[in-house]
């Protein structure tokens, strides 16, 4: 793991290389996305059969065998261990009280000379969440995905997951049974986004597509977004640590390799103004690798993606973490809540040393599906409201339009728009 100063000549170089770590080749697999999208597209469910038997390694052979029962979901919840169904349930009872408190209101104001304005706030009718299934299997994303969908108030929802050799992964499935049991199909990569975005025999359309995935997955959602609506292009994961002389290098070290075991390609990036605690979490970074179940996966990220920069100061810290606008942003400082103002781009804030980043990905409340590569600067984590639209409310009185009516129609007349400049004189004589 390299450890670079900000005063030295080639920072510059370093920092850019961060700024740039989300970037994802999707021109080099466009191509095939395309194809497997159209295919979908054309072909429906039998495009489905075959993507499945070559990737997932099983054929399913008739319709009915994409879809995952509510008995397989509830058989496999009533089997888990009991500590481990209390903590899906707090997870689910958190994650559902902080999503409420988000949802948007339908509201009227009323004018004294008799207009109406407002706004209707609805849910998308239905909505489709995929949960990767590859390499991991991710429950946590199942119930961060779904249930702002629920909240929202959303009739439908449909998710996709792969399943390899047909196994479906039994906490996955009670994780389902706990969301209620929405429609569930065992189609994975492009191929379920393009089900989704397009519907199949047996897969519905949907109106908003979210959750995480491959690159495959990532440049579907990018080719069907217009389609449907989608939450975001997310990339690998990553994590940011603003820390002082105060932070302990154990818990430093292991937060950042909290990430570095999601991917190869995830960043693991603190800045400290003190060199002492560089050092030694450093150190540290390399005893906890050996303890780790995924230890070559976290061992090339931390070496090829993971840095830990000294800067002058903590404002100087701020400043280039900023710049980088991380996922995950932990601030482990002798005061944390005093930098949080100053902080203008994070996915997420995890403020002081107790509060490491695992808390937020399981039971904290908050989304844990956020903005990566940078793209906090204009996206916000996953909300209620992506899975819903507001409705603009307008009524206007007779007063009202001979009040406005003029200007109205003075504005049309000057865009050369005729008709609309006529709409509004015709109802002023």
């Amino acid at each position: 793991m390299k450890i670079i100063k900000t005063t030295s000549s080639e920072f510059e170089k370093e920092f850019n290389e961060i700024l740039t770590r989300g970037k994802m080749d999707i021109e080099n697999v466009e191509g095939i996305v395309k194809n497997i999208i159209n295919e979908v597209k054309t072909e429906g469910n039998i495009a489905l059969f075959r993507h499945i038997s070559k990737f997932d390694k099983w054929s399913p052979e008739t319709d009915r065998e994409l879809e995952i029962s509510e008995e397989e979901m509830k058989n496999a919840y009533e089997n888990l261990d009991d500590k481990l169904k209390s903590a899906l349930h707090l997870a689910f009872d958190r994650i559902k009280s902080y999503h409420e408190k988000q949802m948007p209101k339908t509201w009227l104001t009323f004018e004294d000379n008799g207009t109406v304005l407002g706004q209707k706030v609805t849910p998308v009718d239905r909505a489709g969440v995929y949960v990767p299934g590859g390499k991991a299997f991710y429950p946590s994303s199942l119930l961060m995905n779904v249930i702002p969908a629920i909240v929202a108030g959303v009739k439908e929802i449909v998710v996709t997951t792969p399943v390899i050799e047909n196994k479906p992964n039994k906490l996955l499935l009670g994780a389902l049974y706990i969301c209620g049991c929405p429609k569930t199909f065992k189609v994975g990569g492009a191929s379920a986004i393009a089900a989704m975005a397009y519907g199949t025999e047996t897969v519905p359309k949907v109106d908003v597509i979210t959750g995480p995935g491959n690159i495959f997955v990532a440049t579907a959602k990018k080719l069907v977004y217009g389609e449907v609506n989608i939450d975001m292009i997310a990339g690998p994961s990553e994590i940011g640590i603003i820390a002082d002389k105060t932070a302990k290098p154990n818990y430093m070290a292991i937060d950042l390799l909290s990430q570095a075991e999601h991917d190869e390609m995830a960043s693991s990036i603190m800045i400290t103004d003190s060199e002492e605690l560089a050092l030694k979490t450093k150190d540290e970074v390399y005893r906890f690798l050996a303890e780790l179940e995924r230890e070559e996966i976290a061992r090339k990220s931390i070496e090829e993606r993971g840095a830990i920069i000294i800067a002058g100061s903590i404002e100087e810290a701020i400043d280039l973490m900023n710049e980088i606008a991380p996922e995950h942003l932990e601030i482990v400082t002798a005061n944390p809540f005093d930098l949080l103002p100053k902080i203008k781009h994070a996915g997420a804030i995890f403020l002081g040393e107790n509060t490491p980043e695992p808390i937020g990905d399981y039971i904290a409340g908050p989304n844990h599906t956020l903005p990566t590569g940078g793209t906090a600067k204009f996206y916000s984590p996953l909300n209620v409201e992506i899975f819903m639209k507001k409705s603009s409310i307008i009524s206007f009185s007779r007063d009202a339009i001979k009040e406005m009516g003029e200007e109205c129609a003075l504005l049309a007349h000057t865009e050369g728009l005729t008709a609309h400049e006529k709409s509004v004189l015709e109802r002023l004589k």
